[in-house]
């Protein structure tokens, strides 16, 4: 099959990646061209070379706008608009037999409901006001979507629709090797703002007495100096943001995963990758958590360091290769491309459903 792979663009599409969104976009992209699909990658073009790239913009946004000083401003939102009229160009005249769109944006929905163009948009944040809208209007039996949890589609949808479909995120397990024993220690990966309860991690493991080291990028600098900072020093320490290779070995050494969302969490993949690794996890119960997590990881009664901190000798005793396990058998990034490829070809037969003369319609869209 032609496939699109529509990224989001506030980073690259490359490694090291700075989160879980451009991990799935450039696994998904790999992962497809390694199944003999033909793929394009339309995203910014400071992404991987290693891919056929159709960019959008130049550069990434958040190098001239940072989400966290642009979000919601007309500056940030007319760049925005502006890059992805430029894909939508792309995608309405490109000959492609699939569109799998993973941008934050309403209009690569909308332009596959209006032009016909067989299209899966797969959904991994929680529902917010303008891409809310764009789904509500956009499903077709050729526009399918997917979220990556039960937790997730109760959320986008009170009553799901028949063309919303349940597909967990998957990873390169080989990546991830397993390890079966740990060091004793705890670790925690991400990106270090706010919802991702970083602060959390650090004040619990500190009340646990377990030494943690964190990794990842620093994407809210005031956050980092004034909540987490302080309580660096001695046992509990920043590891630095590294690559995916270098991460794997120093997450599969770890004894626990402490994970924190303080959001809808609507999946976890670092709470995965641990896994793989054989590591269980000590985690806050928001989200869909404890959907993906399941036995292999310990709960705690709130959202507090001491509750999280009683939660860690519960992960402790988690066996490693029941954790290993889970991963394996769950979520395995062959096991989430069979089922991208099976929606691909219900979008495509959804297109043919509909009647001749309704592929590539010449007419202009109102993508507002």
């Amino acid at each position: 099959m032609r496939i699109a792979v529509v990224a989001h663009i506030r980073h690259p599409i490359r490694r090291p990646f700075m989160g879980g969104m451009e991990a799935h976009a450039w696994s998904l992209a790999d992962a497809l061209t390694g199944r003999g699909h033909d793929v394009t990658l339309v995203a910014s073009g400071d992404s991987d070379e290693r891919f056929r790239l159709a960019p959008i913009v130049a550069e990434h946004y958040d190098r001239d706008f940072p989400w966290h000083d642009f979000h919601g401003t007309d500056a940030l939102n007319t760049h925005l608009d502006d890059a992805f009229a430029r894909g939508s160009r792309i995608l309405r005249t490109g000959e492609f037999d699939i569109i799998h769109n993973n941008s934050l944006h309403r209009f690569p929905p909308r332009l596959g409901r209006q032009a016909h163009r067989p299209m899966l948009t797969s959904l991994h944040v929680p529902p917010f006001g303008a891409l809310r809208r764009a789904m509500q209007d956009s499903l077709a039996p050729w526009c399918q979507a997917t979220v990556t949890s039960r937790r997730q589609l109760a959320a986008w949808w009170s009553a799901p629709p028949k063309e919303a479909h349940v597909v967990p995120n998957g990873i390169d397990l080989s990546a991830w090797p397993y390890q079966p024993h740990g060091t004793g220690e705890a670790v925690w990966a991400g990106r270090i703002t706010p919802t991702k309860g970083v602060h959390v991690a650090v004040r619990a493991a500190r009340l646990a007495g377990c030494p943690l080291t964190l990794f990842g990028t620093i994407e809210h600098r005031d956050y980092y100096e004034t909540e987490v900072k302080p309580h660096l020093g001695g046992a509990i320490r920043y590891g630095g943001h590294l690559d995916m290779r270098r991460l794997a070995h120093e997450i599969g050494r770890a004894s626990v995963l402490l994970f924190t969302p303080l959001w809808d969490e609507p999946f976890g993949l670092a709470a995965i990758e641990a896994m793989a690794c054989g590591v269980p996890v000590a985690a806050l119960d928001n989200g869909a958590v404890r959907e993906v997590i399941g036995p292999c990881g310990a709960y705690a009664e709130d959202d507090s360091p001491e509750a999280l901190a009683k939660a860690i000798p519960a992960a402790l005793a988690i066996p490693r290769a029941d954790v290993h396990t889970r991963a394996r058998q769950q979520f395995s990034i062959e096991t989430m491309v069979t089922r991208y490829e099976r929606l691909y070809a219900l979008a495509m037969d959804g297109l043919s459903e509909a009647g001749p003369g309704v592929r590539y319609a010449p007419h202009e869209l109102a993508l507002g």
